[in-house]
């Protein structure tokens, strides 16, 4: 399947060129900032100025006038030398359509991965809603890129964003060939293998970041959505205070969903994750953060 990306993917050259050292931010940090503060901790560093898309998913649906809508960001953090883009939580009643009633469709025709075709198929509804938005998405990071070319992309979401942020994720590596740095909290399962291709899309997904890491509570029960065979995300990593699903706190979503901003849920990752990070009151990387390995949690 050819590339639609305007430019196409970056050439062996400028790889060679890249990258500054990566600087990342703890991750409660990202959620604080990608959630715009949800639970209002009063520690937010960075506004998110999302930027509204709307389009319709059908004929019947621009006739009634449910529009849908996409809130996304792209910006650039000159302090770390990175392009970030991030993706909004469900908002409105439009969003749980696409939720809830809009399932699989095929996503791309197909994929070239170790020299056989891989079908890659997504959630109906929230392929709809990166398809809306792709090209100006791509539009948006190749003119940051072009400025600085050197940077390091991160995508960041929560909720109904992370399973976007992923899509996105995946779109950028396959049409310019960059690995972004993926970090997501509580997402749903946007991905859909195709019969017998489970393995085979599990070990695609894998190769398309830097680093990814999809947080999601043991008992957060959106992190479970939908709750179908074959739908994954990439690279599930769990958390929790405790780490024993229970039925009883999987019926408390707002409780398991919205507590990504503690910071004893990422204790043992911080000290494990091959990225270091970096406090922009600093301007530094502790020592103690450079840390090169990594578990990887399968989902």
């Amino acid at each position: 399947m050819k590339s639609g990306a305007g430019s196409g993917k970056i050439t062996a050259g400028e790889k060679e060129a890249e990258h500054t050292e990566y600087k990342r931010l703890t991750f409660r940090e990202y959620f604080i900032n990608t959630s715009e503060d949800y639970t209002h901790t009063g520690e937010l560093t960075r506004h998110i100025r999302y930027a509204a898309f709307k389009y319709y998913s059908s004929r019947l649906q621009r006739a009634i006038g449910l529009a849908h809508e996409v809130n996304y960001d792209v910006h650039y953090e000159e302090d770390r030398d990175v392009i970030q883009l991030n993706f909004q939580r469900t908002l409105d009643k439009s969003d749980w359509v696409a939720n809830v009633f809009e399932f699989s469709s095929k996503y791309y025709a197909a994929i070239e991965f170790k020299g056989r075709p891989l079908q890659l198929r997504v959630h109906h509804g929230w392929g709809n809603m990166y398809k809306a938005i792709k090209y100006t998405v791509r539009k948006r990071w190749q003119r940051i890129h072009e400025k600085h070319p050197h940077a390091h992309t991160e995508v960041l979401g929560w909720s109904l964003g992370a399973g976007i942020a992923c899509l996105c994720a995946q779109d950028l590596n396959y049409n310019f060939g960059i690995k972004p740095y993926l970090y997501t909290f509580g997402s749903v399962r946007p991905f859909k293998a195709a019969h017998r291709d489970t393995e085979r899309l599990r070990e695609y997904l894998d190769t398309v970041c830097a680093e990814c890491l999809n947080f999601s509570d043991v008992n957060d029960l959106i992190s479970y959505m939908p709750p179908f065979r074959g739908f994954m995300m990439i690279n599930r990593v769990d958390v929790g205070l405790t780490m024993k699903k229970s039925f009883f706190k999987l019926m408390h979503p707002l409780k398991y969903h919205i507590h990504y901003d503690t910071p004893a849920l990422y204790e043992n990752i911080e000290r494990t994750t091959r990225s270091a990070v970096y406090s922009p009151r600093t301007g530094s990387v502790p020592a103690k953060n450079k840390v090169k390995s990594y578990e990887h949690t399968e989902n």
